[in-house]
């Protein structure tokens, strides 16, 4: 569950929109590695993709939660592909459309596309939610390898962030495999870690 201390040869900064899909037909074809982000919404995925591009136009973010209700791809360094899912937890929609959304989201890891790697994104700052316990553990159940992203670290102090690592580590049950990663969109803090670990692995599936 150590951060990686080893450089990518990826170049994040090398990351380009690809498309949106509303479905799981309008998925562009398999072929890179994948790269699944999931977490609630407003957690701080899109954020996430601009800082490790080091790019704030790239993805759309919004201080609306649920605003994200497409699989939306981008493409790094000609070497993966980066899928982020729509975010759980809609409260400005109906129910009819938040059902459509997390059906979205169940049909994509139950469609049989090659998923090489999970990154949860869970905000330290909160509780989880019932929909964080039950992504991680349906990962624990299946052979989808992932990483734990804590968001919004620059809200808490070095020493907070670490009790509270330790904290919903024992409360989630992470695998033992899941390397944790303590990042700040914001503050670019642990974002070359994070991007170094990707890539690390990315590299050691060829």
């Amino acid at each position: 569950m150590l951060e990686s201390s080893i450089m990518s040869t990826i170049n994040f900064r090398k990351t380009v929109f690809v498309k949106a899909a509303a479905t799981i037909k309008q998925c562009p074809a398999e072929g890179l590695p994948e790269i699944v982000l999931c977490g609630r919404s407003n957690v701080g995925k899109s954020s996430l993709v601009n800082a490790l591009a080091n790019n704030s136009k790239l993805a759309r973010t919004s201080s609306t939660p649920g605003k994200t209700r497409q699989v939306v791809y981008f493409e790094v360094d000609k070497s993966l592909l980066i899928a982020d899912l729509p975010g759980y937890g809609y409260a400005k929609v109906s129910r009819e459309k938040s059902e459509a959304f997390s059906s979205l989201c169940d049909d994509y890891f139950s469609s049989g596309r090659k998923i090489s790697l999970a990154l949860i994104l869970l905000d330290i700052r909160r509780e989880p939610s019932d929909k964080d316990v039950l992504m991680i553990d349906y990962l624990n159940h299946t052979d989808i390898p992932y990483f734990i992203v804590f968001t919004k670290c620059d809200k808490m102090s070095r020493s907070q962030c670490l009790t509270r690592q330790r904290q919903l580590a024992c409360l989630f049950k992470f695998s033992p495999d899941a390397r944790v990663y303590a990042v700040s969109s914001d503050k670019k803090l642990g974002i070359t870690d994070l991007a170094d670990g990707i890539g690390e692995f990315i590299e050691s599936l060829s």
